[in-house]
């Protein structure tokens, strides 16, 4: 099963920063993104560390993943509890995760605890 999906907001900001901050292209931060984000959701679901483990690709800014068996049991529970397609419940994910391995210090708000 191949879910796919156009990342949100939150994500393409993540991507911009990310490009900046490592000096490097649009299509290449977008393609790393995607690969961390989708490496943190299926580690925390089936404890990957192997990004081979993961399979990906991006389109633009179309991102498609082939879930494990774990993940994907995982979404569609997650789905059928939500009203929501599984590609949607993923996007939602991916967004989640979309600022990992970002300097984010300066964008912190006033007061919240040390990273």
């Amino acid at each position: 099963m191949t879910l796919a999906f156009e990342p949100g907001d939150r994500f393409l900001e993540a991507v911009d920063d990310w490009s900046d901050q490592r000096m490097m292209d649009h299509e290449q931060a977008i393609e790393t993104k995607a690969e961390q984000a989708l490496l943190e959701i299926e580690h925390l679901v089936r404890d990957v560390e192997d990004p081979d483990d993961i399979a990906f690709g991006v389109e633009g800014t179309e991102i498609r993943h082939d879930p494990s068996e774990e993940l994907a049991e995982f979404l569609d529970a997650q789905a059928e509890e939500s009203g929501l397609p599984p590609e949607a419940v993923l996007k939602l994910h991916v967004d989640l995760f979309a600022r990992v391995f970002l300097d984010d210090d300066q964008k912190r708000p006033p007061g919240a605890p040390p990273t």
